[in-house]
């Protein structure tokens, strides 16, 4: 009886969330991506057929609210809620009514804070092992991101999360005056996110070999890429290319075009002001129960205002073996442990994108917790009976 070989569970299918305020672009960009050969046997569920113009592409009508489309993708409106419609999918894939299930797009409501989405597969004990999440893309339109983001602390929240940022309508800017203004959205959402992408639709950036497979492991090599997954190029050429602004904008402050670049560095927006990236780093390999201590308190405690962290640690127990981590807000994905380390780069990387959490904060929880205390910061005991003693912590971040 046990010669019958036991059935090794199927791969994970790619999941992908496509957000981003109304009117900024998502239908366009879905039919851009469905009709491309690349997208065959993806799944894409949205709210209701009538919101997206896939016309063109539908090939006939299935039961049930499901739509074949001549692309060879799937399309579906969510039924009931978003957990019964990716369990029928699996379900159609299971007993053969669809051939194949290559991915699953998810297209939000434009009024969609995106971590729910991400939180219905991560905390269903079946769709995590049948799901994995890809990758968030946000669209920002060019012509009226700037005063989205002003009005609409959602909006900030799309982009803060997002893997992959796609600038949409950017031809519309052919004013000088508008061309200046986009180059201004373009450095203000590279402050909010400065480890993801922005690919620009209307000059062809924004393709499914540069939006999709943008998770941990490479799509071609199936080797995992950590420096790409958390984003740190992105994050390293933002930086210079800030830099670069910031110090043109305070020249020749006569000039009209120079003093707009100006008063843009300094007059930041209230909700951008609430949002911050940035990275933990730690050489030293560090104790599991100090990396629970961390992670359970930054969970409990703050997690609404953790909006997204993921990382690679080196274990003080087993430090060949790194392991990776990946959360939204309070709701975490089962650790992966690696085989062994991807690069030479044998340290702890965490990257956080927070709200209302400054970086100091954060940097002496993790550093008390983990016993990678600096001189002068308390350790984790002193943590648990003072907490008030971490730096930049006041005891308002509840």
């Amino acid at each position: 009886m046990n010669d019958t070989p036991r059935r090794r569970p199927p791969e994970p299918v790619p999941l992908t969330v496509v957000t981003g305020f109304l009117g900024s672009g998502k239908t366009t960009l879905l039919n851009r991506l469905l009709s491309d050969p690349a997208m065959k046997d993806t799944a894409v569920i949205v709210n209701e057929f009538g919101d997206i113009g896939l016309d063109h592409l539908l090939v006939e009508a299935a039961d049930e609210g499901v739509i074949e489309l001549s692309s060879g993708c799937l399309c579906c409106t969510i039924r009931g809620d978003l957990i019964n419609t990716l369990e029928d999918l699996l379900r159609r894939l299971d007993n053969g009514r669809i051939d194949a299930l290559k991915r699953v797009v998810i297209e939000t409501t434009g009024l969609a804070d995106p971590a729910p989405v991400l939180h219905a597969v991560m905390l269903h004990p079946y769709l995590v092992m049948r799901y994995r999440l890809d990758g968030v893309i946000t669209t920002i339109d060019a012509i009226n991101g700037a005063s989205t983001l002003d009005q609409h602390a959602e909006a900030v929240k799309q982009v803060a999360v997002a893997d992959r940022l796609v600038l949409t309508k950017s031809d519309l800017a052919t004013e000088e005056k508008s061309r200046a203004a986009l180059e201004a959205l373009h450095d203000r959402i590279h402050r909010l996110n400065p480890t993801a992408p922005v690919l620009d639709a209307a000059a062809g950036e924004a393709t499914p070999a540069s939006l999709l497979n943008c998770g941990l492991y490479d799509p071609d090599t199936k080797i995992p890429d950590v420096r790409r997954w958390l984003g740190e190029e992105a994050a390293a050429d933002k930086a210079g290319s800030h830099g670069h602004a910031h110090h043109h904008g305070h020249g020749h402050n006569n000039h009209g075009h120079d003093h707009h670049g100006h008063d843009h560095h300094h007059d930041v927006n209230r909700h951008d002001d609430h949002i911050r990236a940035f990275t933990l780093r730690s050489d030293k390999p560090i104790p599991a129960a100090g990396l629970d201590m961390f992670l359970d308190l930054i969970r409990s405690a703050h997690g609404p205002n953790l909006l997204r962290l993921k990382g690679i640690v080196a274990i003080a127990e087993d430090p060949d073996h790194p392991v990776v981590l990946h959360g939204v807000q309070h709701v975490f994905h089962p650790p992966a442990r690696l085989p062994a380390w991807p690069d030479d780069d044998h340290g702890t990387r965490l990257v956080c994108i927070t709200r209302d959490m400054p970086k100091g904060f954060v940097e002496g929880l993790f550093a008390a917790f983990t016993d990678t205390t600096q001189p002068d910061t308390p350790d984790s005991t002193a943590m648990l009976d003072n907490p008030l003693a971490v730096p930049g912590f006041k005891g308002d971040f509840r």
